[in-house]
């Protein structure tokens, strides 16, 4: 718990046992609930993660944007972080970016991995990353320095909101612009450091980024129609209180 708001944690994985074990020594002790969506692994990664207490819940339908949908469904915290199980994003800037949330009154906070890696990025990744920011801003207005970030952190509440449909790469966009267009929600876009990831990426460059400047397009236009009502499943925990003395 962070200054009375439940945290939710929630993470995609893939084969991801190698890694597990560094998100696990580094994650803060204000996160209440961790739920890793075991996204068809083939190793070790769901004993692992249930191991630490974890709630581990199997999506074999492959696809990032799917495996997301099932893990923010069962998400009980007011305040929901997300990120990729690959070692990749920083666990220790959850309480700076949980301050930011609450001092700043903000709803929804994107964060922005470009210029702050371990490793500069291939050529072809920044190109691509630039190329959808752009589209991003000329067909929803909305600047932004990282659309393909996948660590987000945002109210819980904002879910029932929410007409999220993509069950591919292109759900990383897809809950930020989402986001930037419900009334009444401010959101930022804040720097994190980024590190290189363990084992092999998931990610096909071209058939990806193609895919991801098309859903744009095409949510844009109203070509993809509205997804189910998002209803979680479960309701925020009560803070518990310690025992007061007479």
């Amino acid at each position: 718990m962070y200054r009375g708001k439940t945290i939710s944690l929630v993470m995609p994985c893939l084969n991801e046992e190698q890694v597990l074990p560094q998100v696990a020594r580094d994650l803060p002790s204000i996160v209440d609930q961790v739920i890793v969506i075991d996204n068809g692994s083939t190793d070790n990664t769901a004993a692992l993660a249930r191991a630490y207490g974890w709630t581990v819940i199997a999506e074999p339908r492959r696809g990032y944007g799917r495996a997301y949908k099932t893990g923010l469904v069962a998400a009980s915290g007011d305040v929901i972080v997300t990120m990729d199980g690959d070692g990749t994003y920083p666990r220790n800037f959850i309480p700076v970016l949980l301050d930011v949330m609450q001092d700043e009154q903000v709803d929804f906070i994107s964060c922005d991995r470009t210029g702050h890696k371990d490793r500069p990025s291939s050529f072809l990744r920044v190109f691509g990353n630039d190329v959808l920011n752009v589209f991003i801003f000329l067909l929803y207005g909305a600047r932004i320095h990282d659309s393909q970030s996948g660590m987000w952190v945002f109210k819980r509440e904002l879910l029932a909101r929410m007409n999220l449909t993509s069950d591919t790469m292109a759900f990383s966009e897809e809950i930020k612009v989402e986001a930037f267009r419900l009334p009444g929600v401010r959101w930022k876009e804040l720097p994190i450091y980024y590190k290189e990831r363990y084992g092999e990426s998931k990610l096909n460059i071209w058939r990806d980024g193609l895919n991801n400047l098309w859903f744009l397009f095409k949510k844009r236009f109203g070509w993809l129609g509205r997804a189910e009502p998002f209803v979680p499943l479960a309701e925020p925990s009560p803070p518990q209180l310690a025992p007061t003395r007479d």
